[in-house]
């Protein structure tokens, strides 16, 4: 074995070990308390807020994700029952109760929401579905939850390091994208879609009397970027990681004064708090939570141990690589990413862009040799609508659903044309999808699709 060779199995079995060292468990049931209790409000929001009728009961259509056609909400009655388990698996998993059970029956109820509509997709829905998915595997309820207290075996109060380290690198994930998908010429060159959308809310407290003003839009756009690029560094690092905390606490703050982006920041911000030293919560309680005694792996045996650290290397690789690439696979596609939207989903692109546009379908009979204009406000709820006009995949699912409701009408043959004008971060409007393609005739694919039109327009020269 070369020298270069053994240096390089010594630092992976130096990494192998530290994954494994025992550290206090009390900032991952912590974690656990944030994201139920977190959970919990979100699903009393949906209720407070009329959403589960005006999203799964009220339209008569709603856009599946490729794949996934088959995922259809249930009854009426059956999506409230499913919002009330909901509440009740959160509020498990805050006190950790039946909590293996309960993070997994969360992880699939709340997954199955995510996936009954394309129209809603918000990037901290994904990170919702992620996160409970993690839970299941993550030995949260090891401490200060009512399974330990029932079960005292599995009481401990160390875990090893790869847990809080998992959690750390998806939210790590999460700021480095959105940083990476902040370098382009709308956002770093004319400040866009930032401009349009501070100039509308000149409302905001002190600081909102300058939003009109260049520096201040520029500030604020290269602010955010910076916050992105150079947060999960600076939390990485102890001397900085008080400084960089308090600016990310102000940066999802100010976000959520701004944009209706739900608990989005309040998830950042309780996920943020990980990156401090794993006693933390602890140290905070002052005493009052204190070591009983600690397992560095309790109930695995001696013989399985190698086994079992094997495996969850192996597994945890396996998710990393997952999570590093799936954002990049928008650059497998032609033309500007928020123009075209593929490959958009799934990559952490938040609040990059703003398009403002208008769509008519035109159906033609060619057995009749007769078109007419369908408009989709008349099938469709105003919030599909108007995310769809800017969603081709959404547009093409649509265009195949009419036809299929206008063979089942009595219509032997059916072609859908769409004439779409869309404006993306304060161009000029221009055509969107080809309106010379009979849109029944293209697949549903994760190929790119040829009907989409190349951005041409440019931004206005200010």
């Amino acid at each position: 074995m070369s020298d270069h060779t053994r240096s390089i199995s010594d630092g992976l079995v130096a990494f192998h070990n530290w994954l494994f060292l025992p550290i206090d468990i009390a900032s991952l049931v912590y974690f656990r308390i944030g994201f139920g209790a977190i959970m919990l409000w979100e699903v009393w929001r949906y209720f407070n807020n009329g959403w589960i009728k005006r999203y799964w009961i009220d339209p008569p259509f709603n856009f599946t994700y490729y794949g996934f056609d088959w995922v259809k909400p249930l009854p009426e009655n059956g999506m409230y029952v499913l919002f009330v388990v909901l509440g009740i698996l959160a509020f498990f998993i805050t006190i950790g109760f039946k909590y293996r059970v309960s993070a997994a029956l969360f992880f699939v109820g709340f997954t199955y929401t995510f996936l009954l509509e394309q129209a809603r997709y918000l990037n901290h829905f994904y990170l919702v579905c992620l996160l409970s998915f993690l839970l299941i595997f993550l030995p949260a309820n090891r401490a200060f939850s009512i399974d330990a207290r029932q079960r005292p075996e599995i009481y401990s109060d160390t875990i090893p390091a790869w847990p809080i380290w998992l959690l750390r690198v998806q939210i790590g994930i999460v700021y480095f994208y959105a940083a990476i998908a902040k370098i382009n010429p709308d956002w770093l060159l004319h400040a866009q879609p930032m401009t349009m959308w501070l100039s509308s809310r000149t409302d905001f407290p002190i600081i909102g009397q300058y939003f009109t003003e260049s520096w201040m839009v520029y500030l604020l756009s290269y602010g955010g970027f910076l916050l992105d690029l150079l947060v999960f560094p600076c939390l990485l690092w102890r001397r900085t990681r008080l400084i960089a905390f308090v600016f990310a606490v102000i940066f999802h703050l100010m976000n959520f004064r701004l944009f209706s982006i739900g608990i989005f920041p309040w998830l950042m911000i309780a996920s943020t708090a990980i990156f401090f030293n794993p006693d933390f919560p602890r140290r905070l309680m002052k005493g009052w939570w204190t070591v009983k005694h600690c397992h560095p792996n309790p109930l695995i045996k001696p013989k399985y141990l190698r086994w079992w650290r094997a495996n969850t290397c192996a597994l945890l690789s396996i998710y990393l690589i997952l999570q590093i690439l799936i954002p990049f696979r928008h650059f497998l596609y032609p033309g500007n990413v928020n123009w075209t939207y593929e490959g958009h989903r799934f990559s952490w692109h938040m609040k990059l862009l703003s398009k403002r546009g208008d769509i008519q379908f035109f159906v033609t009979d060619p057995i009749e040799n007769q078109t007419w204009e369908f408009d989709p406000d008349n099938y469709l709820a105003r919030w599909q609508v108007r995310t769809m006009v800017g969603r081709p995949d959404m547009i093409l699912q649509f265009s195949h659903h009419l036809a299929d409701e206008l063979r089942a009408a009595g219509y032997a043959q059916i072609e859908v044309r769409v004439r779409s004008e869309l404006s993306l971060n304060g161009r000029n409007p221009q055509l969107f999808i080809d309106p010379g393609v009979d849109l029944v005739t293209q697949r549903r694919s994760l190929k790119p699709s040829s009907w989409i039109l190349p951005l041409t327009e440019t931004l206005p020269i200010k």
